[in-house]
């Protein structure tokens, strides 16, 4: 069997054989998911990588109103910080966590306080060597009272910061069992004085210097001669991505070869990806999760029996069947799922009720049509999702009027500002760090609005407990009380779909879209 997958492995390292069919492959073999990713990994390790040349990318997500300074990225500049930026750690392929600028991690027995010691000889791109003080800087910045940072919310519990010579002394309000993971988050990008004198400088640590930002358009990078670790990352010339929020001419770009690779391709057009030479298809299951969001505070969404119409208004079968066309699972209103850690199994999984939905419905007492702004920029195949939803919400006696909006515009106006939109949330590394992101009161990023004190003190309590099985349960009720009160409709978990030329050498799965985002550092040409 080994000699079997050692060979299938190989041709995925070739481009002879996609990273689905092999995963397929492994499945039927009975070998788990994990020991089928760690060969995968290995093979794309075996290859020798090549230098030079310019990749290039066509992303979906970039609008007019981006800039660089990472508290505030999302969508394509998260993807380019991981260019120009580096982190304390970074989520390896199997879910653990690689140490970058941080060496070592230590903390307390009763996981109170966090010690991080500091690389040596890190150079940022002005020259300045990357120092503790930069490090506890930079979490000040993102966790201060008036940060507008998305990582904020992370941070929240942070007591103190310290630095002492090489190491970074971080003691918490309450212990957290998984605080590394949270520096993984793409905001954090370690900058000169952490960013507080020129946060959208675009000065950072990480393989590329930034040559080129135009919002909207196209960003780029040159490679960074004093790069720490270029012996592994960084081989390609320049990077450069170009913002493409069009499915159709993504794919278009892809196939006459302008771009190396796309992301978010769409279900409906894989198998004619598919079809064309030298071109293939990677697609990875995880957390990630095309939502509906509603405003808990906002009428006529402050009324959960409302929501709770809504919810269970939703076909979701249909949805993944006729959006996702197989490349993806149904929802439950939470936003986690069985790839994440300590997932709470058991929970009743809510199907399409129209009858329970009228019920709940009328009992709101609201009436007259529902306004649901979408966009194929909140997710690929968006719109259809949202015309989906208006059909069966009709089925309840629920009117949903559908507003298509441009993409352009649509991150910086639509979402987290409108009351019912259609959005999407990136894989999270853990449970506690995707409801600290989006779902903790005090989170800018709490694009649903929601505020239970309840579930904040439960938040606390599981982050603190060491007991996995203790820490599991606390995070079954939560899921429980997000499913039940909260302002997310999660109809779907989607497959990340990328499309690469097979001209690109080290691609490997892991969670999240192209490689999540570290595909421009890891990744060559071939040729």
């Amino acid at each position: 069997m080994l000699q079997e997958l050692d060979y299938l492995s190989g041709r995925v390292a070739v481009g002879r054989l996609s990273r689905r069919e092999f995963l397929g492959r492994a499945t039927a073999l009975g070998v788990s998911a994990t020991f089928a990713n760690s060969l995968l990994a290995g093979a794309a390790l075996a290859q020798t990588p090549k230098r030079g040349g310019i990749l290039k990318a066509g992303l979906n997500g970039g609008e007019a109103t981006d800039n660089l300074d990472p508290a505030t990225i999302i969508e394509v500049m998260s993807y380019f910080a991981k260019c120009w930026g580096e982190y304390l750690v970074a989520q390896t392929s199997d879910g653990g966590l690689e140490h970058r600028i941080a060496e070592e991690i230590g903390s307390s027995k009763d996981a109170k306080v966090w010690t991080f010691k500091i690389r040596q000889d890190v150079e940022f791109h002005n020259g300045k060597t990357v120092t503790a003080e930069d490090v506890v800087a930079t979490l000040e910045r993102h966790s201060s009272n008036d940060s507008h940072s998305g990582a904020m919310g992370i941070l929240a519990g942070i007591e103190n910061l310290k630095a002492d010579g090489r190491d970074v002394v971080i003691t918490l309000k309450n212990p957290n069992a998984e605080f590394p993971y949270l520096m993984s988050d793409y905001h954090l990008v370690i900058q000169p004085n952490g960013g507080k004198d020129h946060p959208a400088e675009g000065i950072g640590a990480g393989p590329y210097k930034v040559s080129v930002n135009q919002p909207g358009v196209r960003h780029g990078g040159e490679r960074f001669a004093n790069f720490w670790r270029s012996d592994k990352e960084g081989f390609a010339d320049q990077v450069e991505i170009v913002v493409i929020n069009d499915s159709t001419a993504r794919a278009s770009a892809l196939q006459g070869g302008q771009v190396q690779m796309i992301n978010r391709v769409e279900p409906k057009v894989v198998d004619l990806v598919k079809r064309v030479p030298n071109l293939k298809i990677e697609a990875l299951a995880g957390s990630g999760q095309y939502v509906f969001n509603m405003f808990c505070d906002t009428a006529p969404f402050n009324n959960n029996d409302l929501r709770m119409a809504l919810k269970l208004a939703v076909d979701r079968q249909e949805m993944v069947a006729k959006v996702l066309r197989g490349y993806g699972t149904v929802g439950n209103d939470i936003p986690v799922n069985a790839s994440q850690p300590l997932f709470p199994e058991g929970i009743e999984q809510r199907t399409f009720d129209p009858e329970k939905a009228e019920f709940h419905y009328q009992k709101s007492g609201h009436s007259g049509p529902i306004l649901l702004r979408t966009s194929d920029a909140g997710f690929s195949g968006a719109v259809d999702a949202a015309q989906l939803f208006q059909a069966s919400a009709a089925k309840a006696g629920i009117q949903i009027e559908v507003k298509r909006l441009p993409g352009d515009g649509y991150w910086s106006d639509v979402w987290n500002k409108q009351p019912f939109c259609a959005s999407n949330w990136g894989a999270r590394a853990t449970q506690g760090m995707m409801y600290s992101t989006a779902y903790l009161s005090t989170a800018p990023w709490n694009d649903t609005h929601f505020f239970n004190k309840k579930f904040d003190k439960l938040l606390i309590e599981a982050l603190g407990e060491l007991d996995q099985d203790k820490r599991k349960n606390l995070y079954r009720e939560m899921a429980i009380i997000v499913r039940d009160e909260g302002g997310t409709i999660v109809p779907m978990f989607n497959q990340s779909i990328d499309a690469i030329s097979d001209n690109v050498g080290g691609y490997i799965g892991r969670v999240g879209s192209l490689m999540d985002g570290y595909a421009f550092r890891q990744c060559w040409l071939e040729a």
